[in-house]
């Protein structure tokens, strides 16, 4: 079986554990033999080569602390479809990232500007249904507010992302509960 290390995540933690990011299986591999991070969890998965049998990576950990700046994320479509988790924020219905709109909160032609506050991801019913009208008009609430991408935008999605990968929850502060 062929493995595709560009598509396999890994989680990358700090020096202090903290997660930082995730990327791809092959990256962290080459931070590994460079000798920048160390193999925390592999995922199950090998590579073979003609000498060597290697453990891919699950969860890196870098050997010096790197300190991460506070970045703002410049708006964009993508983000606010990140940030809604591809969800419609009106019915709260899943949809395919290329058959979501992008809503305007107060619409454009009452002074609603392009601004992380007022757009969400919106499915292409409701925000027919809602038309040039504000939510509270059209009575469709939203299920949140919507808030600026931040860092803590950034924990809630890698924690959201590791739902799947129990070797991940340990280093994003799940709690073990027991089944009911």
């Amino acid at each position: 079986m062929r493995v595709n290390l560009k598509n396999m995540p890994v989680l990358v933690l700090n020096a202090s554990y903290e997660a930082i990011s995730v990327i791809s299986a092959r990256r962290a591999f080459t931070s590994v033999m460079k000798g920048i991070a160390s193999v925390e969890e592999t995922s199950g998965v090998v590579i073979r080569t003609g000498r060597l049998t290697l453990p891919v990576p699950s969860v890196i950990r870098l050997l010096e602390y790197r300190r991460i700046p506070r970045r703002t994320r410049s708006l964009s479509r993508k983000g606010i479809l990140t940030r809604d988790r591809h969800t419609c924020q009106y019915c709260l219905g899943t949809e395919l990232p290329s058959r979501l709109t992008l809503d305007h909160i107060v619409p454009r032609s009452r002074g609603g500007g392009n601004t992380w506050d007022n757009l969400v991801a919106c499915c292409l019913q409701c925000n027919n249904r809602k038309g040039d009208r504000t939510p509270e008009e059209a009575g469709m609430p939203l299920t949140k507010r919507p808030r600026p991408f931040s860092v803590h935008t950034s924990r809630h999605l890698l924690r959201d992302s590791a739902i799947d990968c129990e070797q991940w929850q340990k280093y994003l502060f799940y709690e073990n509960l027991p089944a009911v």
